[in-house]
């Protein structure tokens, strides 16, 4: 079974999705783990969009990069350029894999615009991880 842990920068919103994705497609064929540079909570808006589709991420828990865990893992999935320049070193043996996908936590507007903002990235991620799981699954 594979390790994976998605990164982002404050485990609140678009890891903390992929993570929830990952655990619903993924189930039996890997282990799924998110964290972030600092943790900053699961966003309200990221649990109402993902219960939309019927994935409740409400118990999930934001947490900072454990980098002993890190190591652990088959593959590192960074969701930010954060993420991706800061996160720790780890070995190559370690498959590395950048997804920038917008961060929707910071959108200006009308209650439905930033919802939808969540919804895109949502999407995004939704696409993404399958094509991972896709990938592990064929390999």
């Amino acid at each position: 079974m594979k390790k994976i842990m998605f990164l982002c920068t404050a485990n609140s919103c678009r890891s903390q999705m992929a993570e929830g994705f990952a655990k619903e497609f993924g189930k039996g064929l890997i282990e799924i783990y998110s964290a972030g540079l600092m943790a900053a909570g699961v966003h309200n808006r990221a649990i109402a969009v993902m219960k939309e589709i019927g994935i409740d991420i409400s118990n999930q828990k934001s947490k900072v990069i454990d980098e002993d865990l890190l190591r652990q893992m088959d593959i590192i999935v960074t969701l930010c350029r954060y993420a991706e320049e800061l996160c720790p070193y780890t070995p190559p043996e370690i498959k590395r894999i950048h997804w920038p996908i917008k961060d929707p936590v910071g959108t200006i507007g009308t209650e439905e615009e930033i919802m939808n903002e969540f919804r895109r990235a949502s999407d995004e991620i939704k696409e993404e991880v399958n094509a991972l799981i896709k990938e592990i699954h064929d390999t």
